[in-house]
């Protein structure tokens, strides 16, 4: 799709994703501080398997947004300073990754610790590595430096889109706004 053939706004459909995955991450990075401390023979019930599912549909929802925006594209960058638009396209990838990743790093660090992944908690999901797998168990530790920097990069994100409501007063958070009718 060209330039000049795109929206100014994001489609339905983009908007809803992202306010979707928002709503799941919100509720990820919560369930991520309340659950205990993975350890030997900690089992995948209560918190961690709710931490699990709400991971999987995380990680089905940014591929269908992939999905969506290589099928509709994205609104072009309003006009600004070239350092908001390199910055905002470098958030923007940091966050698609991470949001990719995260959820499968988790996922292999489960494998190696025997736990079948469901996807939302319902269907159960091949295991990415093997039961006992040294390299796939800290991946453990990779997800979390990963959550970490998904929160700065969320933190810029909202930072950003705060910055252009309030002091800019433009049209970048609008564009992404949920709209009725």
């Amino acid at each position: 799709m060209n330039q000049a053939a795109q929206p100014a706004v994001y489609n339905p459909v983009a908007r809803a994703l992202h306010w979707s995955i928002f709503l799941l991450i919100a509720a990820e990075f919560g369930l991520a501080w309340l659950m205990p401390d993975v350890r030997r023979g900690t089992q995948p019930v209560g918190l961690i398997a709710w931490h699990i599912g709400v991971g999987t549909s995380i990680l089905a929802l940014m591929v269908l947004r992939l999905l969506w925006r290589g099928a509709t594209g994205a609104p072009a960058l309003l006009p600004g300073p070239t350092w908001q638009q390199h910055l905002a396209k470098l958030v923007h990838v940091v966050l698609y990754v991470g949001f990719l990743l995260l959820p499968v790093l988790g996922w292999i660090n489960a494998s190696s610790r025997g736990w079948t992944v469901h996807l939302a908690g319902l269907v159960g999901l091949p295991a990415l590595a093997p039961t006992g797998a040294g390299w796939a168990h800290e991946m453990g530790d990779v997800h979390q430096v990963v959550a970490y920097v998904l929160l700065g990069a969320i933190g810029l994100h909202v930072a950003g889109a705060l910055f252009h409501a309030v002091i800019e007063r433009d049209d970048t958070l609008r564009r992404m706004w949920p709209r009725r009718g």
